[in-house]
C-alpha cells in the first residue's frame, strides 16, 4: 500500500507540473510605450461591431473589444464591463505600425 501511495503522489506531481500561469509577455519599444505579444506582419482587420450588453451596475464603464494575436492570426477579444477607477481614464488597445511591423499596445488605465 505505501508503494501505491508513492506512485500516485509521483504521478500527481508529474501531471500538475505542466500547469503554468504566466503573464502575457510585454515588450518595450523605445519612446513608444509597452506592447503585448510579438510584432506581426499582418495588419489587424477592421474593428468588429459589438453589441454592447445591458449595463450590469450603475457607473460601469464599457471596455470595447479589440483584435488580439493568438495562434499566428488575429482573434477578436470581446469587450467587457468594468468598475471605473477614480482619477483614471481607459485608454483602449491599439495596433500601430512600427518599422513595417504591427504591434499591439495594450489597453490600460491612465491618470
Amino acid at each position: 500500500m505505501p508503494k501505491l501511495k508513492v506512485v500516485l503522489v509521483a504521478l500527481s506531481a508529474l501531471a500538475l507540473s505542466a500547469c503554468v500561469v504566466a503573464p502575457y509577455p510585454r515588450y518595450a519599444v523605445a519612446d513608444q510605450g509597452y506592447y503585448e505579444g510579438p510584432a506581426v506582419d499582418v495588419a489587424p482587420p477592421a474593428p468588429y461591431a459589438e453589441v454592447v450588453p445591458v449595463i450590469p451596475f450603475p457607473g460601469a464603464i464599457w471596455i470595447g473589444g479589440y483584435w488580439g494575436w493568438n495562434g499566428g492570426r488575429h482573434q477578436w477579444v470581446p469587450g467587457r464591463w468594468e468598475h471605473p477607477r477614480a482619477g483614471y481614464s481607459w485608454q483602449p488597445h491599439v495596433w500601430l505600425n512600427i518599422g513595417g511591423h504591427w504591434r499591439l499596445r495594450g489597453g490600460h488605465w491612465r491618470r
